[in-house]
């Protein structure tokens, strides 16, 4: 797996948008989609909306996938 951030594409509200995740954070939020029955782009709408404009949609889904990985979820 690759430590670089590496751009993913999403889908939020039918706008294309990318986001710079490393290997390990994109494979995480993927496995916790799946969880929940998701997609990613759901997801990453979630994420999105909650977000604020204080941070980027990026750092934003690594605190989310850091804040499921404390829940033991």
């Amino acid at each position: 797996m690759s430590e670089r951030p590496q751009k993913r594409s999403l889908t939020l509200k039918g706008h294309r948008t990318s986001v710079s995740l490393e290997d390990t954070f994109w494979a995480e939020f993927q496995r916790i989609a799946a969880a929940r029955g998701q997609s990613v782009n759901d997801l990453a709408a979630e994420v999105d909306a909650a977000r604020g404009l204080s941070s980027g949609l990026a750092s934003a889904i690594r605190i989310f996938v850091l804040e499921e990985i404390k829940a033991g979820r």
